[in-house]
């Protein structure tokens, strides 16, 4: 599924242009890459939590060559699913 496919479908549930649900869905996006580039926790019941976990530096391996390689320190977005998420799925 695409954002087009899900803006799509809320249009024609709502009843609302897909012009105006497309600048909704946006706009969603466009805070939440904010917010975690800010380092904040979303929290969106009933649905999941998104937030940035660091990743300490590490050894890693060069599969081609078998030299050791360092990967550095980093942050990383992180989403976790809310049970109800999870049951639904499950079915």
């Amino acid at each position: 599924m695409t954002k087009a496919d899900i803006v799509s479908n809320i249009a024609d549930s709502t009843g609302l242009t897909k012009k105006e649900v497309a600048t909704v869905v946006n706009q969603f996006f466009a805070q939440v890459k904010k917010a975690l580039s800010d380092g904040e926790h979303i929290e969106v019941r009933g649905f999941g939590t998104f937030k940035v976990v660091k990743r300490n530096q590490r050894k890693a391996r060069n599969p081609h060559t078998g030299a050791a390689v360092i990967v550095p320190q980093r942050k990383v977005p992180v989403f976790k699913p809310s049970r109800a998420v999870k049951e639904e799925v499950a079915r």
